[in-house]
């Protein structure tokens, strides 16, 4: 496991913006992931996706990483940020596209869970 960890981390240093999904950007497998790719793409946001289904290391080394039980899963500049409920409610709050940084501020780890 402490491989795919490394891989994890590695991802998600190297990604300013990276989803953690079911499926794939273009064709999402499951509602959640479904939603958090349509709220990014209206927002205009510029991310990658990795594809759980494709590795179940990579499923469960996800969870383990974040210490989060469910995916999709969404890291900016290295933090982790959440999951379709937390994203569904910065968006519907407005503070989304200012927490990826696409209003011109920059982006602040600081969330209410």
């Amino acid at each position: 496991m402490d491989s795919i960890l490394e891989k994890i981390k590695q991802e998600i240093q190297s990604h300013p913006i990276l989803l953690f999904m079911k499926g794939k950007r273009s064709m999402p497998v499951c509602g959640f992931s479904a939603k958090v790719v349509a709220i990014l793409d209206e927002i205009g946001a510029d991310y990658e996706t990795r594809d759980v289904l494709d590795s179940e290391a990579l499923r469960q080394g996800i969870k383990e990483y974040s210490n989060w039980p469910t995916i999709p899963q969404l890291y900016v500049k290295g933090q982790f940020v959440g999951g379709c409920d937390i994203l569904s409610e910065l968006h519907e709050r407005g503070e989304l596209r200012g927490l990826l940084g696409l209003d011109g501020s920059t982006f602040s780890p600081q969330l209410e869970r």
